[in-house]
């Protein structure tokens, strides 16, 4: 007897998978390029792995392609090329002369990273998404691979600035584990109508980023990184240990004691706004 059932399709999406690969390829080039001394293109390759790894989720949702095995995947390459690549490319270039201490601050950036990435997936859809709880892992490997970036492109002695580099590695790997709140711009409208001058505020974003761009582009998300703690700050009463590390259910029932109380009024006038919706 035929079995008429449908047969379940085990193939996988081409596009958002390849740009995925693309993303693990500038990874591990960037590995490769560190080994043979070759630090600016293994920065270089780092940011253009961000990129891909900023394609391959929106080609994916726009032409309705997502998957299980997207999502593992990407995963698994973003470990690799924003985990191991920026440890290694670090280590490679300013961490070796410390010894142990160099490679175990490199380790803690890779720890960092997938502990931040496993939270991220088990969380998924079930926190705010305008914040990300803990810095990005694609974020903390710019600082990285922006530092070297930089020390390469203006020839800066990594033997003098061995222990800043390997303190700004560790600070990276903690702040993925933090439950620091960072911005995801997640709610920015980037269909909607805007002015003409935000256009030109944009052009002249891109002239100054062309102009130097190794020192550009770290300070940008290394003033990124010193956001999270910032925010939190401001959102709780008192900071206390649970708002740095912990249950991220501990941060959310204080920051829910700071918001201020509106009086019977106003929300009563919340209340028949809201059912008139």
């Amino acid at each position: 007897m035929p079995n008429n059932s449908p047969t379940k399709n085990r193939g996988v999406f081409l596009l958002p998978n390849l740009l995925t690969t693309a993303g693990l390829f500038s990874g591990f080039f960037a590995i490769v390029a560190s080994m043979n001394n070759q630090f600016e293109s293994a920065a270089v390759a780092i940011f253009i792995a961000m990129v891909f790894d900023g394609l391959d989720g929106r080609v994916a949702r726009m032409t309705n392609t997502q998957s299980d095995f997207g999502a593992e995947y990407d995963s698994m390459a973003d470990i690799v090329s924003f985990g191991m690549a920026p440890a290694l490319v670090m280590y490679n270039w300013g961490l070796s002369e410390l010894g142990k201490f160099g490679w175990l601050a490199a380790f803690i950036f890779v720890a960092g990273g997938a502990l931040r990435l496993a939270r991220f997936n088990t969380n998924l859809g079930s926190s705010d998404s305008r914040f990300f709880q803990g810095l990005a892992i694609p974020s903390a490997a710019a600082i990285v691979a922006g530092l070297v970036w930089v020390g390469s492109k203006y020839e800066i002695d990594p033997n003098s600035i061995s222990y800043l580099a390997a303190v700004i590695t560790i600070c990276a790997g903690l702040l993925m584990v933090s439950n620091f709140r960072y911005h995801s711009f997640k709610d920015v409208d980037w269909r909607g109508r805007v002015p003409f001058v935000v256009i030109l505020a944009v052009v002249l974003a891109f002239v100054v980023v062309a102009t130097e761009p190794s020192l550009v582009l770290f300070s940008i998300f290394f003033l990124y990184a010193l956001s999270g703690p910032i925010t939190t700050i401001r959102s709780v009463k008192q900071l206390k240990l649970k708002h740095v590390v912990g249950d991220d259910d501990d941060c959310e029932a204080d920051e829910e004691l700071k918001k201020p109380e509106t009086s019977t009024e106003n929300k009563r006038s919340d209340d028949d706004s809201s059912k008139s919706v």
